[in-house]
């Protein structure tokens, strides 16, 4: 060794730094087998935590995906039951053959065509009828000579509808069973006439006279027939795992859909005994299995899933060999950085990361102390200068940047559409033209208490209460505008209240709505929304309108777009994303025909007032 040295062969430490890894590799090894070891105990049990909680999580996407066709049902069904014109035909009683004809012609097919293809799915819609003058329409669902599985093949792209008398079914047990009607709510899900032979599962709703909504008559019961293995296309057992089995109960306990990831083509129950109801018990599995729910309550049904515990056992093992793998990786890494990081070197390039890191989480007072006259020391220098001018550089560029972004706010803030002042007055003359003082009285009231909320002596954040009372007071100038043509609903949690929000955001989008979404001629429904989700407030303005093309959203939601369309929308879009940040914003879902649902996501942030009231609260 000393020949070595003097020759020049081995500098520094290196020689050394080899010795002790040698002398201290078994340490290492001995470390990384008992962090291995008490790793994988803690992970073990962890992941079957874990895994019940990814196999849940997978159950409530199924529910979802399984709730979403449904509810596009009873949208489909809502179509007919709120149409009063629909439901005045049906109610006019004659025996005039040419009027009978008209009325078919002109209301009832259309209006029930349009129902039954308004969805993607194979659809049979059934309309039992009180009024007997109205004549009887149906399609033979069964050829003779043909299984019946295969004629529910040849049927698969067809959507049919059927119009039958009340007398053919007031007798059945599943029209006696429907409960009482709530306008709106009453509505059940069942397996009816020849539902379980054919594959099928209906949605059953009744139609009422809309006249006296609290005291409703009947006027007929809709059926909206739909293939099952449709309906329930996503229950689908292979997304949970080898040897899983997924069902479909309803409330009494009768399965009626299941899928077990062999026969991945889900087993229909139409291929079961018929002569009594299968249950849970004719699907269980071999074996030890675990027993997951997730319910449903609009459908009333139960999603259950049986997961073999082999599957768990296996997700443990792999991540036993994963861990196995990592420390026998680490047994290297810790080996060769032994080596390369000992003595003379490993000392001084710690200091220097240790700033380097400090730098990089912001920490930019931290220094090296160094002494000596070598490399080391004028590396020192230079980083020490280096964070001084990073440090000065950042506080200006903040400065600067925070400076444009209260002008950018402030500038966007007063970009308020001047039109719905102009058409207000408008209105306003036009109440005293004609004399209708209580109006006009209560329409100046209105627009005193909307500007006085609007103007907010100039402050940006109010409180979420203040921002929904703005939007009514809107929509109160509105209704007197249009009467009863203009339905509001307001869906408001509760929680909401106790936090701030940017103001004017809510009223545009009521105001887009009565602009573009509505012809002006029919009545339209809007509903907002304001909750909770997470640590963020979800506003949302639906309309049931006439909706937006796909291109008309893009150019609205274009940040880039000198068009005026959408300038409002991409104002307040601006506003959000100044105030709080990118990951919030406007988005926008619309369908051409059924309506607008704008979202609105900011961040929850309590009122100071609150706060103030709440000690505890904040000091959380």
């Amino acid at each position: 060794m000393r020949v070595g040295w003097k020759k020049g062969k081995y500098r520094g430490y290196v020689p050394i730094g080899y010795k002790l890894m040698m002398s201290y590799l078994v340490f290492i090894i001995v470390l990384v087998t008992v962090n291995g070891y008490v790793s994988h105990s803690m992970y073990d049990s962890s992941m079957r935590k874990q895994t019940s909680s990814n196999i849940q999580s997978t159950l409530v996407q199924i529910r979802d995906n399984v709730a979403y066709k449904s509810d596009d049902m009873v949208r489909i069904s809502s179509t007919l039951y709120d149409d009063e014109n629909f439901i005045e035909r049906l109610n006019v009683k004659t025996d005039n053959f040419k009027e009978n004809n008209l009325r078919l012609k002109n209301v009832i097919i259309p209006k029930l065509t349009g129902a039954s293809k308004s969805i993607g799915m194979n659809l049979r819609l059934f309309m039992y009828v009180s009024n007997e003058t109205i004549p009887e329409i149906y399609n033979n669902y069964e050829p003779e000579n043909q299984d019946i599985y295969e004629a529910s093949a040849l049927d698969a792209t067809q959507q049919t509808y059927n119009v039958y008398h009340m007398n053919r079914i007031v007798h059945r047990p599943w029209y006696e069973q429907l409960p009482n009607e709530e306008y709106g709510i009453t509505k059940r899900w069942a397996e009816v006439e020849d539902d379980v032979h054919s594959n099928r599962i209906s949605m059953i709703r009744r139609i009422v006279d809309l006249q006296n909504p609290l005291n409703a008559k009947e006027v007929g019961v809709m059926r909206f027939s739909v293939r099952r293995d449709e309906l329930f296309e996503s229950v689908d057992a292979r997304k949970l795992g080898e040897g899983a089995m997924l069902f479909i109960q309803d409330r009494t306990g009768r399965v009626i859909y299941a899928s077990d990831e062999k026969r991945h083509d889900a087993a229909k129950v139409s291929e079961l005994d018929l002569s009594t109801p299968p249950s849970l018990a004719d699907f269980r599995p071999e074996g030890e299995y675990l027993t997951l729910k997730e319910n449903m309550p609009q459908q009333d049904w139960t999603l259950v899933a049986h997961v073999p515990l082999t599957t768990i056992q296996q997700e443990g093992a792999r991540m036993r060999t994963y861990i196995i793998g990592i420390c026998i990786l680490c047994a290297f890494l810790f080996t060769f950085m032994g080596i390369f990081m000992s003595g003379y070197f490993s000392k001084r390039i710690t200091k220097f990361i240790s700033v380097l890191n400090a730098f990089r989480e912001g920490d930019l007072h931290k220094r090296i102390t160094y002494r000596g006259k070598d490399e080391f020391s004028q590396i020192a220098t230079a980083l020490n200068h280096m964070g001084e001018d990073f440090e000065a550089l950042i506080k200006k560029v903040y400065l600067t940047q925070l400076e444009k972004k209260e002008a950018e706010l402030e500038m966007l803030q007063t970009q308020i559409n001047p039109h719905f002042l102009y058409n207000t007055l408008s209105s306003i003359n036009q109440l005293a033209k004609f004399g209708e003082n209580e109006k006009l009285q209560q329409m100046v009231v209105e627009l005193a208490k909307f500007y006085r909320l609007t103007l907010n002596s100039g402050r940006t954040l109010i409180p979420v209460s203040s921002e929904v009372e703005q939007a009514n007071a809107y929509l109160d100038i509105q209704k007197i505008k249009y009467g009863r043509r203009l339905e509001v609903t307001f869906d408001i949690d509760v929680a909401v209240w106790q936090y701030e929000t940017i103001k004017l955001i809510l009223q545009p989008f009521v105001e887009n709505a009565l602009k573009h979404a509505w012809s002006g001629g029919e009545r339209i429904h809007i509903r907002i929304v304001a909750r909770l989700e997470g640590d963020d407030i979800l506003y949302r303005v639906i309309d049931d309108g006439m909706g937006l093309k796909q291109e008309r959203m893009a150019e609205i939601l274009n940040s880039s777009s000198e068009s005026e369309t959408g300038f409002g929308i991409r104002n307040i879009h601006q506003r959000v994303q100044l105030q709080y940040g990118e990951e919030y914003g406007v988005s926008i879902f619309s369908r051409r025909g059924v309506g607008t649902s704008v979202n609105i996501r900011i961040p929850a942030r309590k009122r100071r007032l609150f706060l103030e009231d709440n000690p505890s609260v904040g000091g959380e």
